[in-house]
């Protein structure tokens, strides 16, 4: 751990003045810079592969921008002049979120998406349950183990963050909670894909096991794309379902912390709901019933699946740049073994669930 005298590297974690564009500008060529080297460095191992016999292992260009995103945040921090433009990843992430939904003709986000959201009841209420028990039997502060459970059971950092203001907790549990939730969504990237090849998982079937289980949205996306293209279009669309219950679950914690007199009474419920819902969702739809109506042409759709890989590019570069492991580890072994546990139960679930479903007429 960094002393006093020797403060820990910049991350983008930290909280950010209000930028103007051109602050933006840094960041931004640091994302898509990173993105490109891996890239080109998947392009060059497949060359030095397949052209030259060399024995190296095949990277995908998403792996390859997280790792260098790690190295980079790790080894020499994020400076300040790149922190506004490279908080932009999730911009990014939610516009390539939304541009894939041009994939999707409307009957698969409706027969696919439904079955997601009844998978998706069952996995909240259960690992809401499970995280509560386990945060009570490791007598974790009762704020923290509520950030724990939304974050793990909805979408990571931004179910914490929307949870923040609502139950109004330490600043050190919200802290902590985030810590935890980017060490399951690491360790998720590098653990999932192993499985998928073990159980011989297709890709629709991963890509929706990777959308339910996995917390944080990027690292979601993320853990799909690394086992195949479709695998990460499926995991977009369970991820998006996952997303939806938002504002439901920060309602409900709310209310339940007001009744105790250690939150804010929430007197206009519609429009806390309505705060609270990921508006991206709503583009993803729009685009795909603009894409089931034929209003793209073939040439328009293959444009727009390419504009959502680019912009996924900068979103993957910037998983690895937020990620220090520093905070990782730092924050005590009780929240991040409730989380591991708390996963591990998440993750079994839900890939029993989806087994089930696709034993059961789910279309592939």
């Amino acid at each position: 751990m960094p002393t006093a005298a020797e403060p820990a590297p910049a991350d983008c974690t930290t909280p950010l003045r209000p930028a103007t564009l051109l602050a933006l500008v840094p960041g931004i060529a640091l994302l898509f810079a990173i993105g490109l080297l891996g890239k080109l460095l998947e392009h060059a191992f497949t060359i030095l592969r397949t052209e030259h016999h060399l024995l190296l292992p095949q990277i995908e260009y998403v792996l390859w921008a997280i790792i260098l995103g790690l190295i980079l945040s790790n080894s020499f921090g994020v400076a300040a002049i790149f922190r506004p433009g490279v908080a932009t990843y999730e911009l990014w992430l939610k516009l390539g979120i939304v541009l894939v939904g041009a994939r999707f003709l409307l009957q698969d986000v409706l027969h696919i998406g439904g079955l997601s959201l009844g998978l998706v009841a069952i996995e909240l209420i259960l690992s809401l349950s499970v995280m509560t028990l386990l945060g009570r039997i490791f007598r974790l502060p009762p704020k923290l183990t509520s950030l724990l459970a939304i974050g793990s059971s909805i979408c990571g950092v931004t179910a914490i963050m929307a949870a923040q203001g609502a139950i109004d907790p330490e600043e050190e549990d919200t802290s902590t909670a985030i810590a935890a939730i980017l060490t399951l969504g690491a360790i998720a990237l590098f653990t999932f894909p192993a499985i998928g090849h073990m159980l011989h998982m297709g890709q629709q079937a991963y890509g929706m096991w990777a959308g339910l289980a996995v917390d944080n949205t990027a690292e979601s996306v993320v853990t799909g794309a690394l086992y195949g293209s479709e695998a990460g279009r499926w995991a977009v669309l369970a991820k998006t379902a996952r997303s939806s219950f938002i504002g439901f679950v920060v309602l409900g914690y709310a209310v339940y912390w007001a009744s105790k007199g250690q939150a804010a009474v929430v007197e206009h419920k519609a429009l806390f709901l309505w705060q609270k819902f990921p508006k991206f969702i709503l583009g993803f739809l729009a685009i795909s019933f603009l894409a089931t109506a034929g209003f793209f042409t073939a040439g328009q759709l293959t444009s727009l699946s390419n504009l959502s890989r680019w912009a996924f590019l900068p979103a993957f570069a910037g998983v690895g740049l937020r990620t220090n492991l520093r905070d990782l580890v730092g924050q005590g072994w009780r929240p991040i073994l409730v989380g591991v546990l708390g996963e591990i139960f998440i993750a079994i679930l839900t890939l029993g669930l989806v087994y089930w479903s696709y034993n059961h007429g789910v279309s592939r």
